[in-house]
């Protein structure tokens, strides 16, 4: 008896430590599920055990911080709207559930501070900001009153952007997004010159080369959008510190063969 015990005590630890130290980011939340950049999406990704929920923010033409992944809503509510030319009362009209699934309709494009609300103790929301700096006042005055209680990250694929992220919010993590290995070249040294504290990438680009080069500057990586277990054991080997995904609950049940809310973390970012 003792000689299990002892087995399954060795067999668990390997697992904890590298939940410990991943973190698992749902993707617009759990978007593989349910409508993404949506109040619905983000409460099952905190439900199915996800350390972080990522979403993406735009300006409205009347100066509201609107969730949404594309700059035109007619994808995700059928209706042609360019966020930034239309007021939010005519954006929150909008039924940004139905093309996922009928039990989903009538969610709304969210307000970011809806979101930010969903978010539990403990936990992060990683803010895409997919306009310019223009966003960066409103964004400032939107996150004051929950900086006590919530953890907040910045990515942006503009470096620029994210540098100005930076200098206003140098109390928080900001990642530079890229998806184009010759940018990377480019820009590696910048991101550390930024003072960034990092990259957040597409796991395509992702090699050992690029992760010790990384580690070797103080910087860290990020991987996104994997819903592949082999390729998320790939990419943990590799020391990345996150994944992101649209499965939140799957990914963790195939990585770490336990219920996802057996362990709960900080991203650690």
């Amino acid at each position: 008896m003792k000689k299990m015990i002892l087995l399954t005590i060795c067999m668990l630890i390997p697992s904890t430590f590298i939940r410990a130290q991943v973190s698992i980011i749902a993707h617009r939340g759990a978007s593989y599920l349910a409508p993404e950049n949506t109040i619905a999406s983000a409460k099952l990704a905190w439900k199915h055990g996800a350390d972080a929920v990522e979403c993406d923010i735009w300006l409205s033409k009347d100066n509201k911080i609107i969730v949404s992944h594309d700059g035109n809503t007619k994808r995700t509510t059928g209706h042609d709207h360019k966020i930034s030319e239309t007021n939010s009362d005519v954006l929150r009209k909008l039924d940004a559930g139905s093309w996922k699934d009928p039990k989903y309709k009538g969610q709304k494009l969210p307000f970011l501070h809806e979101l930010i609300k969903t978010v539990p103790a403990g936990k992060e929301i990683v803010i895409e900001i997919k306009c310019g700096p223009e966003v960066l006042p409103l964004l400032k005055e939107t996150i004051a009153g929950y900086a006590a209680k919530r953890k907040f990250t910045f990515i942006c694929f503009d470096l620029p952007t994210i540098t100005a992220t930076r200098e206003a919010f140098p109390q928080y993590p900001c990642y530079w997004l890229c998806d184009n290995p010759s940018l990377l070249e480019e820009n590696f040294h910048k991101v550390k010159e930024a003072g960034l504290q990092g990259f957040s990438l597409n796991y395509r680009l992702i090699t050992r080369e690029i992760v010790d080069r990384a580690s070797e500057m103080n910087l860290e990586v990020f991987a996104w959008t994997v819903n592949d277990r082999d390729e998320a054991h790939r990419l943990i080997s590799l020391g990345v510190m996150g994944i992101t995904t649209d499965r939140p609950q799957w990914l963790i049940e195939q990585l770490f063969a336990r219920s996802p809310d057996s362990h709960s973390r900080p991203s650690g970012k």
